[in-house]
């Protein structure tokens, strides 16, 4: 299956998580579009200062590649920073957060699994 970036859902969430800012998801592919149990699989974009709040995920994976920028991720209770090329597996009931600390956007593919 094909899904051209041009036919792939836009959408905007502020304050994503209890974070700040805007933050633009770029859906791939829609979790009813994948037999296996996906709940997300996405790029999000992080504008300069931006954030997703923490949130935790239960039953379920969430893995981040950072495809451009640099931020600071919290999992966990552990603080770290992240930058192009960094992947990040979490989930298993730990919480998580990320900001953008750049001057650029942060700009993650995002897929969550289910359990």
């Amino acid at each position: 299956m094909l899904k051209k970036k041009i036919d792939q859902e836009i959408e905007k969430r502020e304050a994503m998580r209890g974070g700040t800012g805007e933050i633009t998801v770029r859906h791939y592919l829609k979790p009813d579009e994948i037999k296996a149990r996906t709940r997300l699989c996405a790029e999000l974009i992080l504008p300069p200062g931006a954030s997703i709040g923490p949130h935790d995920h239960v039953d379920e994976d969430e893995i981040y590649i950072i495809q451009q920028g640099q931020g600071l991720m919290t999992d966990g209770g552990k603080e770290f920073q992240v930058a192009t090329g960094d992947a990040i597996l979490t989930g298993q009931g730990a919480s998580h957060s990320i900001k953008n600390t750049g001057a650029e956007n942060l700009i993650v593919t995002a897929v969550i699994i289910k359990y």
